[in-house]
Protein backbone atom coordinates (compact mmCIF):
# COMPACT_ATOMS: atom_id res chain seq x y z
CA UNK A 1 0.00 0.00 0.00
CA UNK A 2 1.58 3.38 -1.04
CA UNK A 3 2.20 6.34 2.02
CA UNK A 4 -0.87 8.23 0.60
CA UNK A 5 -3.19 5.23 0.78
CA UNK A 6 -2.02 4.13 4.11
CA UNK A 7 -2.26 7.91 5.38
CA UNK A 8 -6.02 8.03 4.49
CA UNK A 9 -6.86 4.79 5.71
CA UNK A 10 -5.33 5.84 9.20
CA UNK A 11 -6.75 8.71 9.07
CA UNK A 12 -10.63 7.52 7.90
CA UNK A 13 -10.36 4.71 10.99
CA UNK A 14 -9.13 7.41 13.56
CA UNK A 15 -11.70 9.93 12.48
CA UNK A 16 -14.34 6.96 12.76
CA UNK A 17 -13.29 6.62 16.01
CA UNK A 18 -13.69 9.76 17.22
CA UNK A 19 -16.77 10.21 15.50
CA UNK A 20 -17.75 7.26 17.68
CA UNK A 21 -16.34 8.65 20.87
CA UNK A 22 -18.14 11.96 20.06
CA UNK A 23 -21.79 11.07 19.11
CA UNK A 24 -21.92 7.72 21.00
CA UNK A 25 -21.48 6.56 23.95
CA UNK A 26 -20.05 9.65 25.20
CA UNK A 27 -22.74 11.85 24.94
CA UNK A 28 -24.05 11.24 28.05
CA UNK A 29 -21.71 13.15 29.49
CA UNK A 30 -21.12 16.70 28.03
CA UNK A 31 -17.72 17.48 29.15
CA UNK A 32 -16.27 14.39 27.87
CA UNK A 33 -18.14 14.86 24.21
CA UNK A 34 -16.62 18.57 24.57
CA UNK A 35 -13.29 17.55 24.83
CA UNK A 36 -13.45 14.85 22.32
CA UNK A 37 -14.95 17.58 19.70
CA UNK A 38 -11.65 20.01 20.62
CA UNK A 39 -9.54 16.72 20.11
CA UNK A 40 -11.36 15.94 16.74
CA UNK A 41 -11.15 19.34 15.41
CA UNK A 42 -7.39 19.79 15.95
CA UNK A 43 -6.89 16.24 14.35
CA UNK A 44 -8.98 17.38 11.14
CA UNK A 45 -7.32 20.24 10.84
CA UNK A 46 -3.88 19.32 11.55
CA UNK A 47 -4.52 16.21 8.61
CA UNK A 48 -6.16 19.07 5.83
CA UNK A 49 -2.86 20.51 6.04
CA UNK A 50 -0.76 17.79 5.72
CA UNK A 51 -2.79 15.38 3.59
CA UNK A 52 -5.30 17.04 1.24
CA UNK A 53 -6.78 14.23 -0.05
CA UNK A 54 -7.35 12.55 3.43
CA UNK A 55 -10.94 11.96 3.93
CA UNK A 56 -12.35 13.88 7.70
CA UNK A 57 -16.01 14.19 9.34
CA UNK A 58 -17.58 17.19 7.40
CA UNK A 59 -19.00 17.92 10.37
CA UNK A 60 -18.70 16.79 14.05
CA UNK A 61 -21.36 17.25 17.09
CA UNK A 62 -21.48 17.64 20.77
CA UNK A 63 -23.59 17.24 23.22
CA UNK A 64 -24.90 19.81 25.34
CA UNK A 65 -26.82 19.02 29.27
CA UNK A 66 -29.68 20.04 27.76
CA UNK A 67 -29.87 17.16 25.03
CA UNK A 68 -29.54 19.98 22.52
CA UNK A 69 -26.89 19.74 19.97
CA UNK A 70 -24.81 22.17 17.67
CA UNK A 71 -22.92 21.43 14.51
CA UNK A 72 -19.22 22.36 15.04
CA UNK A 73 -16.41 24.10 12.53
CA UNK A 74 -17.08 22.32 8.87
CA UNK A 75 -13.86 21.04 9.23
CA UNK A 76 -14.41 19.88 4.76
CA UNK A 77 -15.37 23.23 3.76
CA UNK A 78 -14.25 24.41 0.59
CA UNK A 79 -11.27 27.32 0.46
CA UNK A 80 -12.53 30.77 0.70
CA UNK A 81 -13.63 32.58 -2.50
CA UNK A 82 -12.06 35.75 -3.83
CA UNK A 83 -12.14 38.85 -1.84
CA UNK A 84 -13.49 37.08 1.62
CA UNK A 85 -11.41 37.21 4.74
CA UNK A 86 -10.00 33.90 5.76
CA UNK A 87 -10.62 32.99 9.25
CA UNK A 88 -7.49 31.71 11.27
CA UNK A 89 -6.92 28.60 12.68
CA UNK A 90 -7.28 29.97 16.45
CA UNK A 91 -10.75 31.90 15.15
CA UNK A 92 -12.09 28.53 13.99
CA UNK A 93 -11.21 26.58 16.56
CA UNK A 94 -11.83 29.12 19.52
CA UNK A 95 -15.32 28.73 21.48
CA UNK A 96 -16.77 31.77 21.02
CA UNK A 97 -18.74 34.63 18.65
CA UNK A 98 -20.06 37.83 18.85
CA UNK A 99 -23.80 38.11 19.80
CA UNK A 100 -26.54 38.51 16.90
CA UNK A 101 -26.62 42.45 17.14
CA UNK A 102 -22.34 42.37 17.48
CA UNK A 103 -22.14 44.22 20.37
CA UNK A 104 -21.19 41.82 23.04
CA UNK A 105 -18.91 38.22 22.47
CA UNK A 106 -19.33 35.17 23.97
CA UNK A 107 -16.44 32.53 24.38
CA UNK A 108 -16.54 28.85 26.63
CA UNK A 109 -13.69 27.31 28.38
CA UNK A 110 -13.28 24.04 29.73
CA UNK A 111 -11.59 24.47 33.05
CA UNK A 112 -8.08 22.33 32.72
CA UNK A 113 -6.62 20.40 35.63
CA UNK A 114 -3.67 23.26 36.23
CA UNK A 115 -5.96 26.04 36.86
CA UNK A 116 -7.78 23.99 39.88
CA UNK A 117 -6.81 24.64 43.15
CA UNK A 118 -6.93 22.91 46.43
CA UNK A 119 -10.16 23.41 46.67
CA UNK A 120 -10.54 21.21 43.50
CA UNK A 121 -11.80 24.40 42.21
CA UNK A 122 -10.52 27.43 39.47
CA UNK A 123 -9.00 29.74 41.31
CA UNK A 124 -9.55 33.51 41.03
CA UNK A 125 -6.67 33.74 38.82
CA UNK A 126 -7.63 31.13 36.57
CA UNK A 127 -11.24 33.48 36.17
CA UNK A 128 -9.46 37.16 35.62
CA UNK A 129 -7.78 35.21 33.18
CA UNK A 130 -10.78 33.88 31.91
CA UNK A 131 -11.62 37.60 31.83
CA UNK A 132 -8.88 39.09 29.81
CA UNK A 133 -8.86 36.38 27.66
CA UNK A 134 -11.98 36.99 26.54
CA UNK A 135 -11.93 40.44 26.47
CA UNK A 136 -9.24 40.27 23.73
CA UNK A 137 -10.58 37.94 21.99
CA UNK A 138 -13.49 40.09 21.59
CA UNK A 139 -11.08 42.89 20.33
CA UNK A 140 -9.77 40.87 18.16
CA UNK A 141 -13.17 39.50 16.92
CA UNK A 142 -14.66 43.05 15.85
CA UNK A 143 -10.79 43.62 14.19
CA UNK A 144 -8.64 45.85 16.70
CA UNK A 145 -4.93 45.07 17.64
CA UNK A 146 -3.80 41.79 18.25
CA UNK A 147 -0.53 42.95 19.31
CA UNK A 148 -1.60 44.78 22.65
CA UNK A 149 -5.04 44.98 24.38
CA UNK A 150 -7.69 46.51 22.17
CA UNK A 151 -5.91 49.24 20.71
CA UNK A 152 -7.64 51.30 17.53
CA UNK A 153 -6.34 52.70 14.15
CA UNK A 154 -5.53 55.55 16.32
CA UNK A 155 -3.84 54.37 19.18
CA UNK A 156 -1.70 52.58 17.12
CA UNK A 157 -0.62 55.41 15.18
CA UNK A 158 -0.38 57.73 18.43
CA UNK A 159 1.40 55.30 20.35
CA UNK A 160 -1.58 54.73 23.13
CA UNK A 161 -2.39 52.01 25.28
CA UNK A 162 -4.98 50.52 27.54
CA UNK A 163 -4.42 50.69 31.46
CA UNK A 164 -6.65 48.92 33.79
CA UNK A 165 -7.45 51.58 36.65
CA UNK A 166 -9.62 49.55 38.30
CA UNK A 167 -11.27 45.86 38.14
CA UNK A 168 -14.20 44.54 40.61
CA UNK A 169 -14.60 40.82 40.70
CA UNK A 170 -17.49 38.60 42.43
CA UNK A 171 -17.66 34.59 42.41
CA UNK A 172 -20.61 33.18 43.54
CA UNK A 173 -19.48 29.63 42.67
CA UNK A 174 -16.18 28.54 41.42
CA UNK A 175 -16.54 25.46 38.59
CA UNK A 176 -14.35 22.72 38.88
CA UNK A 177 -12.20 20.79 36.91
CA UNK A 178 -13.26 19.64 33.24
CA UNK A 179 -16.69 22.24 34.27
CA UNK A 180 -17.73 24.46 31.21
CA UNK A 181 -18.26 27.87 32.04
CA UNK A 182 -19.56 30.69 29.07
CA UNK A 183 -18.31 34.17 29.59
CA UNK A 184 -20.16 36.88 27.84
CA UNK A 185 -18.96 40.62 27.28
CA UNK A 186 -19.06 43.85 25.93
CA UNK A 187 -17.83 47.44 26.32
CA UNK A 188 -18.81 51.37 26.47
CA UNK A 189 -17.69 54.43 27.19
CA UNK A 190 -16.82 55.78 30.33
CA UNK A 191 -16.98 59.78 30.49
CA UNK A 192 -14.04 61.26 28.83
CA UNK A 193 -11.17 59.57 30.29
CA UNK A 194 -11.54 56.18 29.73
CA UNK A 195 -13.70 53.03 28.94
CA UNK A 196 -15.36 50.29 31.03
CA UNK A 197 -16.01 46.57 30.05
CA UNK A 198 -18.15 44.19 31.84
CA UNK A 199 -18.44 40.62 32.04
CA UNK A 200 -21.10 37.87 32.90
CA UNK A 201 -19.87 34.25 34.19
CA UNK A 202 -22.25 31.30 33.31
CA UNK A 203 -22.42 27.35 34.24
CA UNK A 204 -22.87 26.39 30.36
CA UNK A 205 -24.13 23.27 31.56
CA UNK A 206 -27.27 25.22 32.96
CA UNK A 207 -26.57 28.44 31.87
CA UNK A 208 -26.39 29.57 36.08
CA UNK A 209 -24.89 32.71 36.62
CA UNK A 210 -21.91 31.94 39.04
CA UNK A 211 -19.57 35.25 38.69
CA UNK A 212 -19.93 39.21 37.30
CA UNK A 213 -17.38 41.56 36.69
CA UNK A 214 -16.37 45.08 35.68
CA UNK A 215 -13.69 46.83 35.00
CA UNK A 216 -12.78 50.77 33.91
CA UNK A 217 -9.61 51.47 31.59
CA UNK A 218 -7.67 54.90 31.09
CA UNK A 219 -5.61 55.62 27.84
CA UNK A 220 -1.41 55.92 28.38
CA UNK A 221 1.00 57.33 26.01
CA UNK A 222 3.15 53.73 26.04
CA UNK A 223 6.40 56.16 25.78
CA UNK A 224 5.56 58.56 27.95
CA UNK A 225 3.45 56.61 30.30
CA UNK A 226 1.31 59.59 30.91
CA UNK A 227 -2.34 59.07 31.27
CA UNK A 228 -4.60 61.09 28.30
CA UNK A 229 -7.92 61.67 27.46
CA UNK A 230 -9.68 59.72 25.18
CA UNK A 231 -10.11 61.64 21.95
CA UNK A 232 -13.36 61.94 20.10
CA UNK A 233 -11.58 59.95 17.18
CA UNK A 234 -10.60 57.25 19.27
CA UNK A 235 -14.14 57.27 20.77
CA UNK A 236 -15.55 56.24 17.27
CA UNK A 237 -13.15 53.65 16.28
CA UNK A 238 -14.65 51.78 19.06
CA UNK A 239 -18.40 52.94 20.27
CA UNK A 240 -19.48 51.28 17.34
CA UNK A 241 -19.45 47.97 19.10
CA UNK A 242 -20.82 49.08 22.05
CA UNK A 243 -24.46 48.74 23.18
CA UNK A 244 -26.48 51.79 22.46
CA UNK A 245 -27.79 52.24 25.86
CA UNK A 246 -25.78 52.06 28.90
CA UNK A 247 -25.80 48.08 30.03
CA UNK A 248 -23.94 46.73 33.18
CA UNK A 249 -22.91 43.60 34.84
CA UNK A 250 -24.48 45.58 37.86
CA UNK A 251 -26.86 47.49 39.16
CA UNK A 252 -25.38 51.15 39.42
CA UNK A 253 -27.34 51.86 42.34
CA UNK A 254 -25.70 50.28 45.95
CA UNK A 255 -23.60 49.03 44.00
CA UNK A 256 -20.84 47.64 46.14
CA UNK A 257 -18.54 47.90 43.01
CA UNK A 258 -18.34 51.79 43.25
CA UNK A 259 -17.04 51.67 47.29
CA UNK A 260 -13.95 54.11 47.55
CA UNK A 261 -11.17 51.89 48.97
CA UNK A 262 -9.76 52.97 51.87
CA UNK A 263 -5.91 53.10 52.42
CA UNK A 264 -4.59 50.45 54.74
CA UNK A 265 -2.97 51.85 58.00
CA UNK A 266 0.82 50.80 58.64
CA UNK A 267 1.70 48.64 60.50
CA UNK A 268 -1.16 45.90 58.92
CA UNK A 269 -1.62 43.05 60.69
CA UNK A 270 -0.25 40.43 58.22
CA UNK A 271 2.11 41.19 55.75
CA UNK A 272 3.91 39.20 52.94
CA UNK A 273 7.23 40.96 52.41
CA UNK A 274 10.01 40.97 49.28
CA UNK A 275 7.80 39.95 46.55
CA UNK A 276 9.75 40.16 42.85
CA UNK A 277 7.55 40.37 39.58
CA UNK A 278 8.95 37.62 37.31
CA UNK A 279 9.40 37.26 34.11
CA UNK A 280 6.35 35.09 33.12
CA UNK A 281 4.54 38.14 35.21
CA UNK A 282 5.09 40.74 32.40
CA UNK A 283 2.04 41.25 30.15
CA UNK A 284 2.50 42.51 26.22
CA UNK A 285 2.88 46.27 27.23
CA UNK A 286 6.04 45.11 29.54
CA UNK A 287 4.35 45.88 32.68
CA UNK A 288 3.13 43.33 35.22
CA UNK A 289 -0.26 41.87 34.03
CA UNK A 290 -3.13 42.27 36.07
CA UNK A 291 -3.51 39.24 37.11
CA UNK A 292 -0.42 38.96 39.20
CA UNK A 293 -1.25 41.60 41.78
CA UNK A 294 -4.58 39.49 42.80
CA UNK A 295 -1.77 36.75 43.77
CA UNK A 296 0.55 39.14 45.54
CA UNK A 297 -2.75 40.33 47.86
CA UNK A 298 -3.51 37.01 48.69
CA UNK A 299 -0.07 35.83 49.74
CA UNK A 300 -0.85 37.78 52.82
CA UNK A 301 -4.30 36.40 53.71
CA UNK A 302 -3.59 34.29 57.08
CA UNK A 303 -4.07 30.57 56.88
CA UNK A 304 -6.97 30.14 58.82
CA UNK A 305 -8.92 31.89 56.52
CA UNK A 306 -7.73 30.33 53.61
CA UNK A 307 -8.52 26.60 55.37
CA UNK A 308 -12.34 28.01 56.48
CA UNK A 309 -13.10 30.38 53.47
CA UNK A 310 -12.95 31.31 49.97
CA UNK A 311 -12.75 34.83 48.10
CA UNK A 312 -16.11 36.05 47.08
CA UNK A 313 -15.77 39.31 46.14
CA UNK A 314 -12.26 41.38 45.35
CA UNK A 315 -11.89 45.11 44.44
CA UNK A 316 -8.90 46.19 42.69
CA UNK A 317 -7.50 50.42 42.35
CA UNK A 318 -4.26 50.49 40.53
CA UNK A 319 -2.55 53.05 41.33
CA UNK A 320 1.07 52.85 39.63
CA UNK A 321 2.82 51.00 37.45
CA UNK A 322 4.90 48.02 38.42
CA UNK A 323 8.49 46.85 36.44
CA UNK A 324 9.94 44.21 36.32
CA UNK A 325 13.05 44.56 38.67
CA UNK A 326 10.72 46.03 41.74
CA UNK A 327 10.79 44.01 45.21
CA UNK A 328 6.40 44.37 46.39
CA UNK A 329 5.26 44.14 49.67
CA UNK A 330 2.16 42.45 50.40
CA UNK A 331 -0.03 44.23 53.51
CA UNK A 332 -3.39 43.28 54.53
CA UNK A 333 -5.41 43.98 57.80
CA UNK A 334 -9.31 43.31 58.23
CA UNK A 335 -11.42 46.13 57.11
CA UNK A 336 -13.24 48.64 59.36
CA UNK A 337 -17.47 48.46 58.75
CA UNK A 338 -20.34 50.77 59.02
CA UNK A 339 -23.07 48.20 60.18
CA UNK A 340 -27.12 49.01 59.12
CA UNK A 341 -27.24 51.26 62.27
CA UNK A 342 -24.08 53.11 61.08
CA UNK A 343 -22.41 52.24 63.67
CA UNK A 344 -18.16 51.85 63.07
CA UNK A 345 -16.30 49.10 64.55
CA UNK A 346 -12.82 49.43 65.80
CA UNK A 347 -10.58 46.53 64.57
CA UNK A 348 -7.82 45.45 66.69
CA UNK A 349 -6.35 42.23 65.99
CA UNK A 350 -6.50 39.79 62.81
CA UNK A 351 -8.87 37.04 62.21
CA UNK A 352 -11.34 37.58 65.31
CA UNK A 353 -11.19 41.35 64.35
CA UNK A 354 -11.99 40.52 60.37
CA UNK A 355 -15.18 38.52 61.97
CA UNK A 356 -16.33 41.06 64.36
CA UNK A 357 -15.97 43.40 61.65
CA UNK A 358 -18.33 41.25 59.21
CA UNK A 359 -21.02 40.07 62.50
CA UNK A 360 -20.92 44.36 62.58
CA UNK A 361 -22.02 44.78 59.14
CA UNK A 362 -25.20 42.02 59.15
CA UNK A 363 -22.49 39.63 57.25
CA UNK A 364 -21.69 36.59 59.71
CA UNK A 365 -20.39 34.54 56.95
CA UNK A 366 -18.49 37.02 55.34
CA UNK A 367 -15.17 37.94 56.36
CA UNK A 368 -13.58 41.62 54.71
CA UNK A 369 -9.95 42.60 54.31
CA UNK A 370 -8.31 45.98 53.15
CA UNK A 371 -5.06 45.17 51.51
CA UNK A 372 -2.24 47.40 49.65
CA UNK A 373 1.07 46.33 47.48
CA UNK A 374 3.55 48.73 47.61
CA UNK A 375 7.14 49.31 46.80
CA UNK A 376 9.30 47.35 49.24
CA UNK A 377 12.03 50.18 49.02
CA UNK A 378 10.42 53.84 48.91
CA UNK A 379 6.75 52.54 50.49
CA UNK A 380 5.41 54.28 47.05
CA UNK A 381 1.86 52.32 47.19
CA UNK A 382 0.76 50.43 43.61
CA UNK A 383 -2.27 48.87 44.03
CA UNK A 384 -4.84 48.90 46.50
CA UNK A 385 -8.12 46.44 47.81
CA UNK A 386 -10.37 45.39 49.25
CA UNK A 387 -11.56 41.60 49.56
CA UNK A 388 -14.53 39.18 50.93
CA UNK A 389 -14.66 36.47 51.85
CA UNK A 390 -16.98 33.36 52.29
CA UNK A 391 -17.18 29.85 54.48
CA UNK A 392 -16.29 27.11 52.51
CA UNK A 393 -18.93 24.85 51.30
CA UNK A 394 -18.51 20.99 51.29
CA UNK A 395 -15.56 20.23 49.19
CA UNK A 396 -16.08 18.86 45.67
CA UNK A 397 -15.22 15.52 46.34
CA UNK A 398 -16.45 13.56 42.63
CA UNK A 399 -13.53 14.84 41.00
CA UNK A 400 -11.09 12.00 39.99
Amino acid sequence: MCTRDRDRDCTCILSSKIMLLTTGTWTTTCNAAFFYQNVALNLCSSVLRLNTTACVPSAITCCRSNNGQFTAVNAGEPEKKSGEVAKSLAEELRFGSLAEDGLSYKEKFIVRCYEVGINKTATVETMANYLQEVACNHAQMVGFSTDGFSTTTTMRRLNLIWVTARMHIEVYKYPAWSDVVEIETWGQSEGRIGTRRDWIIRDYSNGEVIGRATSKWVMMNHDSRRFQKVSDEVRDEYLVFCPKTPRFAFPEEDNYSLRKISKLEDPAHFSSLGLAPRRVDLDMNQHVNNVAYIGWILESIPQEVINTHELQTITLDYRRECQHDDVVDSLTSPESEENAAGTKLKVSNGYAAAAAAAAAAGRDDLLPFLHMLRLSDNKLEINRARTRWRKKTKPRNDIV
